[in-house]
């Protein structure tokens, strides 16, 4: 199962991440998710739940460039370690991070070296993990967009309203169209 958790908002001054870059999260009970959005704050980036592992790493391999946050358990621990370290073959772009109980930390260095890129014991201590997953997805493709859609995307008002038919279609309700 997954669900979309935010709308889209911009995250920087270049424009939306390319759908190719997602962040996403993939646990049993919504939990860390929650402590993710928090620490985000209200101009946090969209998350991509999804309950199961395999549903993780099938959106992390749909979307190469993307920062997945994995919840380690004790019954997943030798597979999940196996598949971090076999993302640098898979999704090279791709960046993990993991999440785990605090009476699983003696995984840290394991999931580490297999190549995580933090690993959290607390959902009171996820800060890290938002700064990395934003700068990661900063870094990411930017999709093709035109001038117009770049000028509209920087306007504070830009996810307000989706009604931008008149810059394009010649509609212009009274207003003048944009050349």
């Amino acid at each position: 199962m997954t669900q979309d958790t935010q709308p889209a908002r911009p995250d920087d001054e270049r424009g939306p991440v390319a759908a190719e870059a997602r962040w996403i999260v993939s646990e049993r009970t919504g939990r860390w998710a929650i402590g993710l959005r928090r620490e985000a704050g209200p101009r946090g980036m969209r998350l991509y739940e999804t309950r199961s592992l395999a549903d993780g790493w099938s959106m992390l391999e749909q979307h190469p460039f993307s920062f997945l946050v994995a919840e380690l358990t004790h019954a997943n621990a030798p597979a999940l370690v196996k598949r971090i370290a076999e993302t640098e073959r898979t999704c090279p772009l791709a960046r993990v991070a993991v999440v785990a109980e605090r009476w699983l930390a003696e995984y840290q260095w394991l999931a580490r070296e297999a190549g995580a890129v933090w690993f959290a014991t607390s959902p009171r201590a996820l800060q890290p993990i938002v700064e990395i997953a934003s700068r990661h997805l900063k870094l990411a493709p930017r999709a093709h967009v035109s001038l117009v859609q770049q000028i509209w995307s920087s306007m504070p008002w830009a996810g307000l309203g989706r009604d931008r038919s008149f810059l394009t279609t010649g509609h212009t309700h009274g207003r003048k169209p944009l050349e």
